[in-house]
């Protein structure tokens, strides 16, 4: 079997998705072929509509691809059914959202406990805790997301993903609904998170300077890497 250093997280083969319209069909992605190593940072550009967040979705095994392979730390999610993935994902995916995604009849707490108690972690209040106090929110445990502002819901969302130690994470355009300063701040935590827990981080983005941030880019032009 091969070890950690000898393969990679996430490689696919000629992957593509295709819908269908009333028109025919639309090629949303054509042959992507990538490999990406355990640790990694990358950010993945391009303009709007060029496939970024159908790629990340296809990768997290959220959605199909209607041609070519992909395999996630040594298992094909192409052969997978859909609890094989959602399986997968629970164990070694976390997601950071551009609409913070929290559970608004929650409170912080609850909300970054949520996927740690799916888990059957029996220590999922602590380490929520712990994970709130790192993002400097211990003073917001009991508050729900009406409650807090924009960048504090983006920093529970953030608390959340990397509270289960997640292999890889998937941040899509997680300043979007930010103001500059606020999401510098998010943007500065999330990266000094991601090297903390040494998790590798796709990031979708369409700011160059945040890209830059990133070990590697790939940029998507009408579905094709260029």
């Amino acid at each position: 079997m091969q070890t950690q250093q000898e393969r990679k997280l996430i490689v696919t083969e000629n992957l593509t998705k295709s819908v269908k319209t009333a028109d025919g069909f639309l090629q949303i992605l054509s042959n992507i072929n990538l490999q990406v190593e355990y640790g990694e940072t990358i950010a993945v550009t391009g303009e709007s509509g060029s496939g970024k967040s159908t790629l990340i979705s296809l990768l997290a095994g959220l959605d199909t691809p209607t041609a070519g392979t992909i395999t996630v730390d040594g298992f094909t999610l192409t052969r997978m059914d859909e609890d094989g993935r959602a399986t997968l994902r629970n164990r070694l995916i976390g997601f950071v959202f551009q609409s913070f995604q929290l559970l608004q009849g929650l409170t912080a707490l609850e909300n970054v406990m949520l996927p740690l108690e799916l888990r059957g972690d029996k220590h999922a209040k602590d380490t929520a805790v712990a994970f709130l106090d790192r993002v400097g929110l211990s003073g917001r445990l009991k508050h729900t997301p009406r409650q807090l502002s924009g960048g504090e819901q983006q920093r529970v969302a953030l608390a959340r993903a990397f509270a289960t130690k997640p292999a890889l994470l998937f941040a899509d355009e997680p300043t979007g609904n930010l103001d500059s300063n606020t999401g510098a701040k998010v943007i500065d935590l999330l990266f000094e998170l991601n090297k903390e827990n040494n998790t590798t981080l796709i990031l979708v983005t369409h700011d160059q300077a945040l890209a830059h941030r990133c070990g590697r880019t790939i940029k998507l032009t009408a579905g094709r890497m260029s």
